[in-house]
């Protein structure tokens, strides 16, 4: 019988064609497979610097809003500005330091415009800041009183026993509660008699007491109405300013040890009674 050949029936150009075949489709099995990875990879890098870039948009806006929410601006008083706020509002180290010199003068700026003068920042930037500017309103009260001086607006009567409301408004520190409460005083006591009487009024300072005297004067003294200490009663005394209950029972004790006062002078035995006390009950009694 005869033996079969090692390659079959294939003839040895057959071979090498099939041969040859085997190695095409192995070489493009590689090339296949090469191409898919290097396609992989190329779409993973791709798709990384898309993330990437995704990220770095969302960093930029959780930081633009933080931005917004850590250097939200309150209103608040320029002379005691910090330097991060100066450099947070946009001033240059030199327009801080500027303010910083002026304020250990012991000085302060007042209004805007003032704050420009000694900073020097431009029209826009005030304009910028302008809004946040919070002053106290003694500087708003000073600013006006300067307003005032700069017109030359003067009271209609220099007589403080005759002065209106709008003329104590013209003395600087003094609004309209207080120069009410002046007014209110005043007819208590039926007008002033004494300068120092002005120190009585609730509410007004050494500073505002001399403000007042430097415009206005007493130029007539009031015509007091004046009770009889002999003949008043115990509740009618009570209400003459300046005595309390004590004193004017002090006072009705004297009268009944003496039955009847002769001389106003008299009631300076009282003990506990000054001068100064004195001097102020006498102007509303008289001794008949």
């Amino acid at each position: 019988m005869k033996k079969l050949s090692p390659h079959f029936w294939y003839s040895k150009s057959q071979r090498n064609g099939v041969f040859f075949l085997v190695l095409l489709i192995i070489g493009f099995q590689v090339v296949i497979a090469s191409y898919d990875v290097d396609f992989e990879d190329e779409v993973s890098m791709e798709r990384q610097q898309q993330l990437a870039e995704l990220r770095a948009e969302i960093d930029s806006l959780k930081k633009a809003r933080l931005n917004e929410e850590v250097f939200k601006i309150y209103p608040f008083n320029p002379n005691y500005m910090s330097d991060f706020k100066g450099y947070q509002l946009g001033m240059s180290t030199e327009e801080i330091d500027r303010l910083f010199q002026f304020r250990e003068t012991g000085r302060f700026v007042n209004s805007a415009e003032a704050f420009q003068r000694v900073t020097k920042i431009s029209d826009s930037l005030l304009d910028k800041m302008k809004p946040y500017f919070k002053f106290p309103r003694w500087a708003n009260s000073k600013k006006n009183h300067t307003n005032r001086k700069k017109n030359k607006i003067q009271p209609a009567t220099v007589d403080i026993n005759l002065a209106s409301k709008e003329d104590l408004k013209l003395i600087a520190g003094i609004g309209e509660k207080r120069a009410e409460t002046i007014l209110k005083y005043r007819k208590r006591i039926q007008g002033f008699t004494y300068k120092d009487q002005m120190n009585e009024v609730w509410g007004l300072d050494a500073t505002i007491v001399e403000n007042i005297w430097k415009v206005f004067a007493i130029v007539k003294k009031p015509e007091i109405q004046k009770l009889n200490i002999n003949t008043a009663s115990f509740k009618e005394v009570l209400r003459i300013p300046y005595i309390n209950y004590e004193l004017c029972k002090a006072i009705f004790d004297y009268r009944d040890l003496v039955a009847e006062i002769q001389s106003l002078t008299e009631l300076q035995r009282i003990e506990g009674l000054s001068k100064n006390k004195y001097d102020r009950i006498v102007l509303y009694l008289l001794a008949e």
